[in-house]
């Protein structure tokens, strides 16, 4: 499946609930999308961003090593019950191509995406409330005391 189908029907059902987690090393950049108990990876080179497409991807999860799936677009796939684990998690993705061997090490933050600050009656979203009113407040104060001062 694509990434882009996949992910579109992924946000289209729960935006909140993707995990992203990115991975650089001198030569590669690694993404990688989980959602639930699959991963989407899309591996590319830094110099070019030209996708990797022939090579041997296993991501080495909680420690346990897993193989991917390559996909016709270029991404690899990732289906295991350890990225439904909340918490962060170290990840390696070990990228085999020929001769080259790249491990390229990232951190994956499962199930705390939507925190307090999407809460709609958190503290800051008080505040800007109150900053807002104040403001009105003072704005009409003014221009009440411009009025009467032009009528004296």
């Amino acid at each position: 499946m694509a990434l882009s189908a996949w992910a579109s029907g992924v946000f289209a059902a729960d935006a909140a609930a993707i995990s992203r987690v990115e991975a650089r090393s001198n030569d590669l950049l690694a993404v990688g999308l989980a959602h639930d108990d699959k991963m989407i990876i899309h591996i590319s080179r830094l110099v070019d961003n030209a996708p990797v497409r022939d090579a041997v991807v296993t991501v080495l999860l909680r420690g346990t090593l897993h193989p991917t799936t390559a996909e016709s677009d270029g991404s690899y796939s990732l289906q295991t019950k350890d990225l439904a684990l909340p918490g962060a998690a170290a990840v390696v993705f070990q990228v085999d191509q020929g001769a080259t061997k790249d491990g390229i090490k990232g951190t994956l933050t499962i199930g705390s995406q939507s925190g307090p600050l999407d809460d709609k009656n958190s503290s800051r979203q008080l505040w800007w409330w109150v900053l807002n009113f104040a403001v009105c407040g003072a704005a009409v104060w003014l221009f009440s005391r411009r009025r009467k001062a032009a009528k004296d």
